[in-house]
């Protein structure tokens, strides 16, 4: 019975791992969905970049929950253009950020933080709790704010591949150091995810289901010095056989971009849904 607990557990940790080194291999190399042709695809991806910077500015400014919903909307509309999978995006938005920025927010629901009008009121331990109508307009207003803009980045950095966002960074001057460390990093951590499969299962196949604690704490942290020092020689080779492909700290497009009459329609769309969502914010108080 023993064995057979220490099994499940072992095969709990098993998926953990592996579960979330596969959540980071999807994050992060889904250049298949940039691949698309769908209609993000199709734009240059400077005005692609600057329309969505509009409309983050947008979200980050704007006062109304109403509209903050509207955006959400738009950007849940343009991942269904882009013929990106809802689930795999919505996955990618709803977990980590805004869970956090959720747990930021809830002390804002209490008078002791925001008074205002009463809502609810409850005890806990003979302490008494009041959630306030302020409070709840600012935790969701909080909440909205950080899932709308972490869609929007999200979606441009899935319907955009990676070297080109790094070159419009450099379009916009951004530092060459920043882009590069980007770049570099982009391509290391492939490897290392890799690498942390691959210790895993030698320890798996050499040490079985069943050790000793202490024996597993030294097995581990041998490991985590060995990882450390390949990590550092993964990160010299990486950077050399970039080196070795012509790379000079500037990222590499064969083709040029090139404006087309769909991007500078879509950029016209944009400004006018800018301007109306700073027109309706003054005017909706929701």
């Amino acid at each position: 019975m023993k064995n057979i607990l220490n099994k499940k557990r072992s095969n709990f940790i098993e998926r953990s791992i592996f579960g979330t080194l596969s959540f980071l291999k999807d994050s992060i190399f889904a250049d298949e969905y940039a691949l698309k042709k769908g209609f993000l695809q199709s734009l240059d991806p400077r005005i692609k970049t600057i329309t969505f910077l509009l409309f983050i500015l947008q979200v980050l400014f704007t006062k109304s929950i109403f509209i903050l919903v509207c955006l959400y909307a738009l950007c849940l509309l343009l991942t269904y253009l882009s013929k990106i999978n809802l689930g795999f995006f919505l996955k990618r938005t709803w977990i980590f950020i805004p869970l956090f920025s959720l747990f930021i927010a809830i002390p804002a629901l209490f008078s002791i933080f925001t008074p205002g009008i009463a809502l609810v009121t409850f005890e806990i331990a003979s302490f008494e709790f009041i959630i306030t109508r302020q409070g709840l307009s600012g935790a969701s207003l909080f909440v909205a704010r950080v899932i709308t803009s972490v869609s929007f980045g999200v979606l441009l950095s899935i319907a955009t591949r990676h070297f080109e966002l790094l070159k419009v960074l450099r379009i916009f001057r951004i530092p060459q150091l920043f882009v590069m460390t980007l770049g570099m990093c982009y391509r290391y951590v492939f490897l290392f995810v890799e690498t942390i499969e691959n210790t895993y299962l030698a320890i798996k196949s050499r040490i079985g289901w069943k050790i000793h604690y202490r024996k597993g704490q030294h097995i581990v942290a041998w490991n985590i010095a060995y990882l450390w020092q390949r990590s550092y020689h993964f990160n010299e080779d990486v950077y050399n056989a970039m080196l070795s492909r012509g790379y000079r700290g500037e990222p590499v497009v064969l083709n040029d971009f090139k404006t087309k009459a769909i991007d500078w329609a879509w950029l016209f769309i944009t400004i006018i849904i800018s301007v109306s969502v700073v027109y309706l914010d003054h005017r909706i108080k929701i």
